[in-house]
């Protein structure tokens, strides 16, 4: 059972930055990673994935300001986020995905963007 924990969220100031870190406790090697988030009363979408092969997308919200990544030696994914704005306030998840579709979640971390 492959294991994630999500950091860095935290309160910023609208227009400031943040990098949130997912530490999974096993190789993400062959996995499609991506980050979620839900704000309050809204459903949960997708911010940004990459694959294996280093392949991104990004929902149209974030593009251009929000950048993920992942380092295959420390089994993390990163998101770093910019620019950040008040509709950015939200949980951020970390997903990881296997081929065959079995996911597993981590337990999310709060950001908060105030005006």
């Amino acid at each position: 059972q492959l294991q994630l924990v999500e950091s860095g969220g935290g309160l910023v100031q609208a227009g400031g930055s943040l990098r949130l870190s997912c530490a999974a406790s096993g190789t993400i090697f062959r996995l499609t990673m991506g980050w979620y988030r839900q704000a309050p009363g809204k459903q949960r979408e997708l911010v940004a994935a990459i694959t294996s092969g280093g392949t991104t997308d990004y929902a149209v919200s974030v593009k251009g300001r929000f950048t993920i990544s992942r380092d295959g030696t420390k089994n993390t994914v990163y998101l770093q986020m910019n620019s950040l704005k008040p509709e950015d306030t939200a949980v951020y998840y970390c997903q990881a995905v296997r081929d065959g579709g079995m996911d597993y979640w981590g337990k999310g971390t709060l950001v908060t963007v105030s005006s």
